[in-house]
């Protein structure tokens, strides 16, 4: 398995883990993964209502830029990175898109793009 395939698999793997997150029990709420392998868009989404409020937002956003994983979005309570790094991603290959361009190149640890 190619790098690029272990990172996408990696990824389906961790939203998998986090699509239990919500744990208000509602009858029309539910979170909804999303994959977009031949593009390398990867989501979380979570839909429905809780009593009249509507309810439409995305959790996790990733994405497959060449060989790096780019966190778009993370709502998640320990952070996303922490997961990928647990399934061996090294930092290198993350890069924390949600943070500003001149903010990344700060986080040495981290890909800057």
């Amino acid at each position: 398995m190619g790098k690029i395939e272990k990172y996408r698999a990696v990824i389906k793997k961790v939203l998998n883990r986090h699509i239990g997150g919500h744990t208000a029990p509602m009858d029309e709420y539910e979170t909804q993964i999303v994959t977009d392998d031949a593009n390398g868009h990867y989501f979380l989404y979570g839909v429905g209502w809780e009593g009249l409020r509507r309810v439409h937002g995305c959790t996790l956003h990733l994405d497959l830029k060449g060989d790096k994983i780019w966190i778009q979005q993370d709502w998640t309570e320990d952070g996303v990175a922490n997961d990928l790094e647990k399934e061996g991603v090294p930092k290198s290959d993350i890069v924390l898109a949600f943070q500003a361009p001149y903010r990344r190149v700060y986080m040495k640890e981290y890909a800057a793009g």
